[in-house]
């Protein structure tokens, strides 16, 4: 059974930092790009970034890059999300994710 389990969200204050882990198992972790995608309250999915099967390829959305930083683990099967300079835009729930397979979301909120 495919489990990806997010940790690591909470509270922050605009420019703030956080950093998100996802622990994922029931898969072969090491063939699979691995990305973050979010919802904010009211809207839809938004994806936030990628990386490939060997940290050599990472990609962001518009709205993250510069202030996010994805990487992961191979021997701890799991995948972290540096988030640096927080904004309130983006509170929301942020999910682990390898098609078609996603997590049950961590809260992320940023405010004052």
């Amino acid at each position: 059974e495919v489990q990806l389990v997010e940790s690591g969200g909470g509270l922050a204050q605009p420019g703030g930092s956080l950093r998100l882990s996802c622990a994922a198992s029931g898969f072969t972790f090491s063939s699979y790009w691995m990305s973050w995608v979010r919802q904010a309250p009211g809207k839809g999915l938004e994806w936030v970034s990628s990386i490939d099967t060997s940290s050599s390829t990472t990609r962001y959305g518009d709205s993250v890059k510069g202030r996010f930083t994805i990487s992961r683990d191979s021997d701890k099967n799991s995948i972290f999300l540096e988030m640096n300079n927080l904004k309130p835009e983006d509170t929301g729930l942020y999910y682990c994710h390898t098609f078609p397979f996603r997590g049950q979301g961590i809260q992320v909120s940023v405010s004052s």
